[in-house]
């Protein structure tokens, strides 16, 4: 039996017993506690960095595809407009021999007619496919747009490679169908996106369809021979994102992936990219089974420690054993890893604060980051190895992380030669009186995060910002001026010509002239100032801050002056101009969106009244260009509604007052304001493109009113039309007098059409040609307004007009100066040695009518002998036949 005394000595050995039993218990179970929580935060984290990455990879291959398409797309325009001014059968073969198609992208390159027959290809020898019955032929020829179509080949393959066509619209010179040019693209060519090393095991791309069936996809094997991707495109919905598609909602290879995608902002195509989910998984199992490991060990050896301590409680020499083999386990598991590992130590002062922290070990990796090595770096205190690399804020940081216990940051390094590492990944984890700090690489994962933000921000032609980059700019941008109580300007440069240069010397000569201008508008602002691309040929440049409307005025006036000055590309010379419209913050607007809109407003108000000028926005701007919206849907209405009538003005023997044709002069009857004046409308029917419906409508109006006085019994006169320069130049002006006078059994001789000079300034085969027809018809030619265009007498004679009406402009010179009465009688006995006859308008008193009798002329039109009158009042006159008072030379006008 036990004396008390033993009882007492035993008590404290069967205490321990227990005690480092429980401790290694209850650590055990916090660390299995910890790794579980982490390991689940790592589940997380690398989910949320897979469709982190999956977004961008998506975002980045939309950019590619966007590239690569416009590439081509500009290739087919060259194509169009090559072939269509040529017409040579051999465009291709010689293309193709001076090098333009060699890439092996192109697989063919074809040009069909309107018959879907081959007309000229890179493969000339190659038995010609009939593509008739196509979709995307039956697409361009029963459509008006010459827009790039993307479709995939019926049959798939050509000479064993999968392609994708890239077909455009080829018109006549009526704008009528003539065929289509199509490029055969290896679908490899837009996948080629597509690498193992970072989309990773299971990863792929696709290149689908907006709106069709298109689809390329690429994945670990190469080309995909079938569709792995869903084919359902709500698995894409809107114009960006990124989801887990489960392994049985939608990949055909029954896995689950991250499918993130992007669409073109500029043609219908979806950028599809897809992560292996498995491989996340498997990343996030390798980490837990790693933590798993780890916590393992540290079990083993709590238990072992408190086995240790159970029995050899008493040993300090076996308590230092015991260290020595934890620490060497700690350094086997971490030496081989990729990351740095670090256990700091905080030092205390005499109150208990931590003033320092002293490395007690670190593995190679993390004494390599630092460029040290690892038997310098340990043992030494972060203030007292390099100033410049630690320093205070990073005591601060280990600081905080020990009193929370825990603190995870990404930080960019010092710029330092010595270091080895640009970018880590900080995790500090407090440990008893110290800091277990693991660091981790990312710098490549930074360099290829801000490479893609570049990529989203910059212009690819110009370099300088785009409009994506201006729209995140500009809020912050704002702000600032707003707290600074200060102004900001925004500039809106649109080049002049640019269209003309681009259409004429082509688009290469167009992106070198984009990128001169880029370059000269950079070289006049200050380095705060900031250009941009905003699209096409637009730029947007920001004043900030601004001191004043006056200094804003002398930066645009510098603008224009230096868009004076052409151009020098390659060995010719390039001329154009700037216009520039002008809002300022916060004056004309309190958000981007606003600013640029009036901004844009003022640059096309300026454009209108003249190129090359800027101007400052006006509210009254909004109002002019809302009511000439408004007048341009009214004349569409007034169209479509029937609201135009023709008004009809004599035209009379100079000599006897016999009534000889009448002019159909055009108004429009507004069911609320009345007649509108021709001066308030046919400008805008001129600049939208309904003059053409409208001067279709006068020719049918006009035939109709001659049909309906024949049925009274009126004794018809010739009735003379105005034919508008844009009607003209589309050449199918007898074709549509042709119709009209059989469509009403119309006399050719009662028809009689009038051009002005400047409708006669284009290619001159082609005038001659719509001349000769509407001649063939038995109609006869009018110049109107002769001597406010540009014709010379070889030119009138080559054009062999029937009459020539002398513009108002000298017939209000007569009576009034000598050199006026010259010129009209050089202007008649020019004609009349053409054997033209020639009408004076704006004849409006008798002293012009008597000087016009003694020259001459051979017809008289104007106010004198009557203003324009409807088709009820000009039917008396008709009936009257002569129309001035008496039929002797000295005559008293009849004016209506």
């Amino acid at each position: 039996m036990r004396t008390s005394q033993e009882l007492s000595a035993a008590l404290p050995l069967r205490l321990a017993l227990y005690l480092w039993p429980a401790l290694a218990l209850l650590i055990g179970a916090a660390l299995w506690s910890v790794a579980i929580t982490r390991a689940s935060t790592e589940r997380t984290r690398a989910e949320q960095a897979a469709q982190k990455a999956a977004a961008s990879y998506a975002e980045a291959y939309e950019q590619y595809l966007t590239r690569s398409v416009a590439q081509m797309d500009q290739v087919t325009m060259q194509l169009k407009q090559s072939w269509e001014q040529s017409r040579n059968p051999r465009l291709l073969e010689e293309l193709k021999r001076d090098g333009m198609f060699t890439d092996v992208a192109f697989v063919a390159v074809n040009i069909v007619d309107r018959d879907g027959r081959l007309r000229s290809s890179t493969r000339p020898h190659e038995r010609a496919p009939m593509v008739a019955a196509s979709a995307w032929f039956s697409f361009h020829k029963n459509n008006n747009s010459t827009a790039l179509r993307i479709d995939s080949a019926p049959d798939a393959r050509v000479d064993g490679r999968r392609v994708v066509l890239l077909t455009r619209r080829l018109d006549d010179r009526d704008d009528e169908f003539d065929g289509v040019v199509q490029l055969a693209i290896e679908a490899d060519y837009f996948t080629a996106f597509f690498s193992r090393a970072t989309l990773g095991r299971g990863g792929m791309v696709a290149m689908a369809g907006a709106d069709s069936a298109l689809r390329v996809e690429r994945h670990d094997d190469g080309a995909a021979a079938s569709s792995l991707f869903p084919p359902d495109a709500r698995h894409w919905p809107g114009a960006a994102g990124v989801r887990l598609v489960g392994a049985d909602q939608g990949f055909a290879d029954g896995q689950a992936h991250i499918l993130g995608w992007h669409r073109s902002g500029a043609y219908p195509l979806v950028a599809l990219v897809a992560l292996s989910h498995d491989e996340v998984q498997e990343a996030v199992a390798l980490y837990w089974r790693d933590s798993r490991n780890n916590t393992a060990l540290a079990s083993a050896c709590l238990a072992l420690l408190a086995a240790l301590a159970t029995v050899l409680s008493r040993r300090a020499h076996a308590r230092l054993r015991e260290q020595d083999e934890v620490r060497r386990a700690y350094r086997t598991a971490t030496e081989s890893a990729n990351d740095g590992f670090y256990m700091a130590a905080a030092v205390h002062d005499d109150q208990g604060r931590i003033v320092d922290f002293e490395i007690v070990d670190c593995n190679e990796r993390g004494a390599y980051f630092y460029g040290m090595a690892r038997s310098a770096l340990v043992g030494s205190r972060l203030s007292s190895v390099d100033s410049s690399l630690f320093g205070e804020e990073l005591i601060s940081t280990y600081r905080a992380a020990m009193q929370a216990g825990f603190h995870e940051d990404d930080r960019r390094m010092p710029a330092d030669n010595r270091l080895n590492i640009t970018w880590g990944h900080r995790r500090l984890v407090r440990v008893g009186n110290g800091l277990a700090v693991t660091l981790q690489d990312i710098s490549e994962r930074k360099a290829h995060e801000a490479e893609l933000q570049r990529l989203a921000n910059q212009d690819g032609l110009t370099g300088l910002p785009n409009r994506h980059w201006l729209i995140n700019f500009m809020p912050g941008a704002l702000a600032q001026a707003r707290a600074a109580g200060s102004e900001l300007a925004l500039l809106f440069i649109d080049l002049d010509e640019f269209k003309h240069v681009n259409d004429t010397q082509g688009h290469e000569v167009g992106d070198q002239l984009l990128r001169a201008a880029a370059q000269r508008l950079t070289s006049l602002l200050r380095p705060t100032d900031h250009v941009v691309r905003f699209g096409g040929d637009e730029f947007i440049v920001l004043l900030l801050p601004c001191e004043s409307e006056q200094q804003v005025a002398s930066v645009a006036q510098r603008i224009v002056g230096a868009f004076g000055a052409p151009f020098a590309l390659a060995d010719d010379v390039q001329a154009v101009g700037a216009s520039v419209g002008i809002s300022m913050f916060p004056r004309d607007g309190d958000d981007s969106a606003t600013l640029i809109k009036h901004s844009d407003i003022a640059m096309y108000a300026g454009k209108t009244e003249g190129k090359g000028q800027y101007r400052f926005f006006d509210p009254s701007l909004s109002t002019i260009l809302q009511s000439r919206a408004q007048l341009k849907h009214s004349l569409l209405d007034a169209i479509e509604k029937d609201q135009f009538v023709l008004y009809y003005q004599p035209r009379v023997d100079t000599l006897s007052g016999e009534l000889c044709s009448m002019e159909a002069l055009l108004r429009w009857v507004h069911p609320q304001h009345g007649i509108v004046s021709p001066l308030d409308f046919i400008p805008l029917a001129e600049a939208s493109g309904l003059i053409l419906r409208i001067g279709e409508m006068v020719i049918d109006k006009a035939c109709a009113q001659l049909s309906a006085w024949r049925a009274q019994g009126v004794e018809l006169v010739p009735i003379s039309i105005n034919v508008s320069p844009k009607q003209f130049a589309r050449g199918d002006v007898h074709r549509q007098l042709a119709g009209a006078l059989e469509r009403h059994r119309i006399a050719p001789t009662l028809l009689e059409v009038e051009i002005t000079e400047s409708a006669m300034m284009g290619e001159q085969d082609e005038i001659i040609a719509e001349l000769a027809a509407i001649r063939a018809l038995g109609v006869k030619l009018h110049v109107d307004d002769f001597g406010t265009g540009y014709s010379s007498l070889s030119q009138l004679q080559r054009l062999k007009m029937d009459v020539l009406k002398v513009d108002r402009a000298f017939t209000s010179e007569l009576g009034n100066s000598r050199e006026g009465k010259v010129f009209f009688q050089a202007i008649v006995s020019m004609a009349h040695a053409l054997g033209m006859s020639v009408v004076a308008e704006g004849v409006e008193t008798e002293e012009q009518l008597r000087i016009l009798q003694g020259l001459a002329c051979n017809e008289v039109q104007g106010y004198f002998i009557s203003r324009p009158l409807p088709a009820r009042e000009i039917a008396a006159l008709i009936e009257r036949r002569f129309l001035f008072r008496e039929r002797a030379p000295a005559l008293t006008a009849y004016n209506l």
